[in-house]
C-alpha cells in the first residue's frame, strides 16, 4: 500500500490550517489506511503511566526506559503539525499529529486516515497519560514514540542526561542524531531544517530496536500561518 503524498507546500499550510481548527483532511482516502495504523500504533485502552509491561512506559528499546525530562526542559512552547509516514514489517501508512508544548504540559494527538482519534498522550510534571481508540490493538507502543520524540528534539544535553540511567549515549551533530545502548545503536536519526528551526523541517529516523523506519514532514504554526496567507 503506497500513501498519498501532498501536493505541496501549500496543501501542507492547508493541512496545519484545518488540522489546528479540528477539521482534519483526510490523507489517504482508501479504507485500508487504518488497518496498517492499527498494526503500528495501538494500545487496547486509557492508561495512566506504569510499570514496565505499561504500553506508556517510555520505553526507547525493550526493557530500556527513558528517564524522561520535564516538558519545559525543552526550552520553548511549541504549536506544530505533522505529516507521518511509518513503515515496518513490509506496511506503510500515513497520518496526521498535532504536537503542543508548553513549560506545563506536552499534548500528542495522533488521527487516522479516515478523520478518527487514534490516540492522545499528554505529559506534564504530573505523569504520564495515553488514551487510545477502542479499536487499536497492542502494536506500537504510544510510550516509546514520547521517548522516541524526546530524544530527537529535545536539546541535547537534556537527552544525554535522560539516555544515562540506561547506560545510553547520544552522538548529534547539525544534521543527525544517534542513540547507542550497551555499545548497539538503538536509533538513529537525520535531519533537514533550518538552523534553531527543529519543528519545521523534514526528519527521518529508524528506530532499531523495535524495528520501524518514519518520516516526519512537521510545521510550526507560525510558519504555517504565514504560509496560508500568502497570495
Amino acid at each position: 500500500m503506497k500513501p498519498q503524498t501532498m501536493r505541496g507546500y501549500s496543501d501542507w499550510c492547508m493541512l496545519y490550517v484545518r488540522f489546528a481548527s479540528g477539521k482534519s483532511p483526510h490523507v489517504m482516502t482508501m479504507h485500508k489506511g487504518w488497518v496498517a495504523l492499527l498494526f503500528l500504533l495501538g494500545a487496547c485502552a486509557s492508561v495512566p503511566g506504569g510499570g514496565p509491561a505499561d504500553p506508556s512506559t517510555p520505553l526507547l528499546a525493550p526493557g530500556e526506559p527513558l528517564a524522561l525530562p520535564r516538558p519545559s526542559d525543552l526550552g520553548q512552547s511549541v504549536e506544530a503539525a505533522q505529516l507521518i509516514t511509518a513503515s515496518r514489517d513490509g506496511q506503510t501508512f500515513v497520518f496526521e499529529g498535532r504536537i503542543s508544548v508548553t513549560p506545563e504540559r506536552f499534548l500528542l494527538v495522533g488521527v487516522d486516515s479516515l478523520g478518527r482519534r487514534a490516540m492522545t498522550v499528554t505529559w506534564s510534571d504530573a505523569g504520564l497519560e495515553v488514551e487510545t481508540a477502542p479499536w487499536l490493538p497492542p502494536a506500537l507502543r504510544p510510550g516509546s514514540m514520547l521517548a522516541d520524540i524526546v530524544v530527537l528534539y529535545w536539546p541535547e544535553a537534556v537527552v544525554r542526561q535522560a539516555l544515562a540511567p540506561a547506560g545510553g549515549t547520544l552522538s548529534a551533530d547539525a544534521h543527525r542524531r544517534s542513540v547507542r545502548i550497551g555499545g548497539k545503536e538503538v536509533l538513529h536519526a537525520e535531519r533537514s531544517w533550518a538552523d534553531g528551526a527543529p519543528w519545521t523541517g523534514t526528519l527521518r529516523y529508524a528506530n532499531l530496536a523495535w524495528g520501524y523506519e518514519i518520516e516526519v514532514q512537521s510545521m510550526a504554526a507560525s510558519t504555517a500561518a504565514s504560509q496560508a496567507a500568502a497570495p
